[in-house]
């Protein structure tokens, strides 16, 4: 794939593998297959993506400053056509799986989100939405991201978080402990909103938020979400999976345990974790001192300051 004026972006097109390494909870070969397959029915799953990268998107709109070059890592097609539609002249679809890139609507990169293959300050905006849960290393990949983005440049990140699938994962675990007397994991694991403003904070992001919002996806059947599953290259790719063919029964059986509603829906929560960083820049708002405040916190609440240990006198 070329990338045409990007030459000082890129410094190399070869997609990059990570070490294979025990502690790696996902292989990320596997990752890479699953997404190559379903680059070509990603449409299907367009509309899910498509309200994630909105609730993304949106918070753009409270930012004042202009983005000229943007990277849209692991967008699969609803990132860069609106990144675009908001007058972003240049746009880099980055993703693992080069079929992927190719369509996901800006100049396309093969590259692994764990070896990003950027010049330092190369972007002032880096948007990456449902693509970096199956990273190994997300404090490490944070890094590499905030050092992509020149100084005062942002990110945002939507993640599906803990919760996301539990109907699912409660099912399979049921069924698979009937059938074979033990369980493997089948859903990946997902963060959790706690640790999400931490990690940016470690990884070196300025003004660091982090919030989340719950999307509720329904489906006629089980068979439709795992077609989805499969549609959006998101099937299991964990290193600690049973490598044995699944029981028979195994799907089967864990659609019929899952809770359906009055009209005999499936409803899927898809719990999105939603991260906001900034590179570091002397412009940006700094906390205050210790000790430099103007004005005592005692008198704007019309009490008496004591020291610590200090026991209020009794009337």
């Amino acid at each position: 794939m070329r990338t045409g004026g990007t030459g000082r972006i890129c410094r190399g097109m070869a997609l990059l593998h990570a070490t294979d390494s025990p502690a790696e909870v996902f292989n990320r070969r596997l990752v890479r297959l699953h997404r190559d397959r379903a680059a070509a029915i990603i449409g299907r799953v367009a509309p899910v993506l498509d309200e994630a990268a909105e609730r993304l998107l949106d918070r753009l709109d409270d930012v004042t400053r202009r983005f000229t070059r943007a990277l849209d890592l692991g967008g699969r097609g609803a990132v860069a056509p609106r990144l675009r539609a908001r007058g972003i002249p240049l746009v880099v679809s980055a993703d693992l799986s080069a079929p992927m890139a190719a369509r996901a609507g800006g100049l396309p990169v093969a590259a692994d989100e764990e070896w990003l293959p950027f010049a330092p300050e190369s972007f002032d905006l880096v948007v990456a939405c449902l693509s970096l849960h199956w990273v190994n290393d997300l404090p490490g990949a944070l890094v590499q991201i905030r050092r992509a983005l020149a100084p005062d440049g942002l990110f945002l990140a939507a993640l599906p978080g803990l919760g996301t699938l539990q109907p699912l994962r409660e099912a399979l675990a049921v069924a698979e402990t009937e059938l074979r007397g033990g369980l493997s994991p089948r859903v990946s694991p997902f963060p959790e909103l706690r640790d999400a403003a931490h990690l940016l904070q470690r990884a070196g992001f300025a003004l660091p938020v982090a919030d989340a919002e719950e999307v509720t996806l329904r489906y006629r059947s089980a068979a439709a979400l795992f077609a989805d599953l499969r549609a959006a290259g998101e099937t299991n790719a964990v290193r600690a999976r049973d490598p044995r063919t699944p029981p028979r029964l195994l799907f089967p059986r864990a659609a019929s345990l899952m809770p359906e509603g009055a009209d005999g829906s499936l409803a899927v929560p898809l719990r999105l974790v939603m991260m906001t960083g900034w590179a570091p820049h002397e412009s940006q708002q700094k906390p205050a001192r210790p000790g430099s405040a103007e004005a005592r916190l005692a008198d704007a609440l019309g009490t008496v300051e004591r020291s610590a240990g200090e026991k209020a006198a009794r009337p």
